[in-house]
């Protein structure tokens, strides 16, 4: 158990039958009421961002995630399939629950799995992605006023726009967080 006032980002807590990470908090207090903790939290299970107040002085039970490395194998269609490097146990995720991630997924990626108990909860990506620029429109002259940019496809399919110096064939890093053009990565 943990007291709410003692939150800091990053902690997860089950409320019913929910599990939470914590990624902002403030403390406040009016008057001569009690003070209250606002939390703005992700729901692990359904990827759900909420904002709950609660009275400052409850506590709440914590939830021990569970990581572990993992590579990324391919997608059936229905569930991504994952191998564990040491001991070879492959294990499925349904796509469902990591609609954002497959944008940044490509073959033999690695990639953190998150687990409660024994049931899988998401995956987590490195920070940031390099992918191979495989669709890219040609730069026109003389577009060079106000940071001009333009769309580009990667190697998974995701869709960005990018400074117009970018061309295909080029590795370019991406914001796993943001889906947003980092910088130009390696040839």
């Amino acid at each position: 158990m943990i007291n709410i006032n003692n939150l800091k980002n990053g902690v997860t807590f089950q409320e019913k039958n929910d599990i939470f990470v914590v990624l902002e908090f403030y403390h406040s207090k009016q008057g001569r009421g009690k003070a209250n903790v606002k939390v703005k939290m992700k729901d692990l299970r359904t990827g759900a961002i909420l904002t709950k107040i609660y009275t400052s002085g409850i506590k709440l039970k914590l939830a021990h995630i569970s990581k572990k490395n993992m590579k990324y194998l391919y997608n059936d269609g229905i569930n991504l399939i994952l191998m564990d490097d040491e001991t070879f146990e492959q294990i499925e995720i349904p796509i469902k629950k990591v609609k954002w991630e497959i944008n940044f997924l490509k073959n033999e990626s690695e990639v953190l799995v998150k687990k409660y108990k024994n049931e899988i909860l998401n995956i987590e990506l490195p920070l940031n992605v390099k992918l191979k620029v495989i669709e890219a429109p040609n730069a026109i002259r003389g577009n060079t006023q106000n940071n001009p940019q333009k769309k580009v496809k990667v190697e998974t399919g995701y869709e960005l726009k990018v400074p117009m110096f970018i061309k295909e064939n080029e590795s370019i890093i991406i914001s796993s967080e943001t889906g947003k053009y980092v910088g130009k990565g390696d040839k």
